[in-house]
């Protein structure tokens, strides 16, 4: 068995890693790190033959693989210690909070050879698997709009909405390093950005509305979107090409489906009704969504594979930190 020592049990650790860990075979979920105690009753009750400890105690059990869940301003410094220790480690997204900091992070683990990946769990989600079905189908790509709009007009009192540097807050770095890493997968590197990113809600002290313009190096450009107030929501997906289009909307369904208490050993696991629109003009037909399929991040590692290379991570966060200083300085930046 795998023994997994989870740091964090907040959103993430709660509703994505615990549940996708404890239904791999071969992991089991030995210790989970929190303070709150209202998120340890929910830990002992979800998962009672983890333990349930401090930081300090977690890297002084025998662990096969620890997974930083933790506020971002915290990665590094778990994935450094896991690394000194010679435990493979899994960093939550956004890796961290400066590229600098990413390669270095790289550097520690390769010297170490440790392994280390980064959870970039939509990768598998069911509309994005399904984009990468059917871009064959149209022709040259050119334009790639991929968007992640809700509606939260009300800013919670959490470390994603505190404006402080080293917190890494704001839907840029949320939301927008899916965007930014699904672009990347799509299309390869980027040469140059342009973004645009306000703060809408009173009071707002991060980003929460964002706009991120990419050219890839091949050609395709693509524009991306986050928001925290969209009373109204646009496609998930929408590319052009040069022989057709492909839109679907909606989002998947398998985080609701993880906080309902569902589990990829379910039946039906990741099936959707969802379907895109895939033609010219008003011939288009329906494509049926391809299956979620969160759980192979975890399979994949138990397999002894890195599920997500962690250089494609740095580039990632240099695209995001171009994009703040595109808005900034109101300009193209190149890479």
């Amino acid at each position: 068995m795998t023994r997994v020592g989870l740091l964090g049990y907040g959103i993430a650790g709660r509703v994505f890693h615990a549940p996708l860990i404890s239904s791999t075979e071969g992991m089991d979920l030995a210790a989970i790190v929190t303070a709150n105690p209202e998120r340890q009753a929910q830990a002992r009750a979800a998962h009672p033959d983890a333990k349930i400890v401090t930081a300090g105690e977690l890297f002084e059990l025998d662990l096969d693989l620890i997974v930083v869940a933790t506020p971002n301003r915290t990665h590094v410094e778990y994935a450094k210690r896991a690394i000194a220790q010679s435990i493979a480690v899994v960093v939550d997204k956004p890796f961290a909070p400066t590229s600098a900091e990413a390669e270095e992070l790289v550097a520690a683990a390769q010297a170490a050879r440790v392994p280390l990946t980064v959870f970039q769990n939509r990768r598998w989600d069911s509309d994005f698997l399904t984009v990468r079905e059917v871009l064959g189908r149209l022709g040259e790509v050119r334009r790639f709009e991929s968007r992640f709009e809700r509606w939260v007009p009300e800013i919670w009192d959490n470390w994603r909405e505190f404006g402080a540097a080293e917190e890494a807050g704001g839907l840029l770095y949320d939301l927008g390093a899916h965007l930014v890493d699904q672009a990347l997968q799509l299309f390869g590197p980027v040469g140059s950005v342009y973004a645009e990113l306000d703060r809408r809600r009173p009071g707002a002290q991060v980003d929460d509305d964002v706009f991120v313009a990419l050219t890839h190096e091949n050609g395709v450009r693509s524009h991306l979107w986050a928001n925290a107030h969209a009373a109204n929501t646009g496609p998930r997906f929408r590319l052009l090409g040069s022989e057709g289009a492909f839109e679907i909307s909606g989002l998947d369904e398998q985080e609701d489906a993880l906080g309902a208490g569902r589990r990829p050993t379910d039946p039906g696991w990741g099936h959707e009704d969802r379907t895109g629109r895939l033609g010219i003009l008003g011939e288009t037909t329906e494509v049926a969504v391809e299956r979620g399929a969160y759980q192979h991040f975890y399979t994949e590692l138990q397999a002894g594979r890195i599920p997500v290379d962690p250089a494609g991570a740095v580039h990632a966060l240099k695209v995001i930190e171009a994009a703040f200083l595109s808005a900034h300085e109101n300009k193209v930046v190149a890479l």
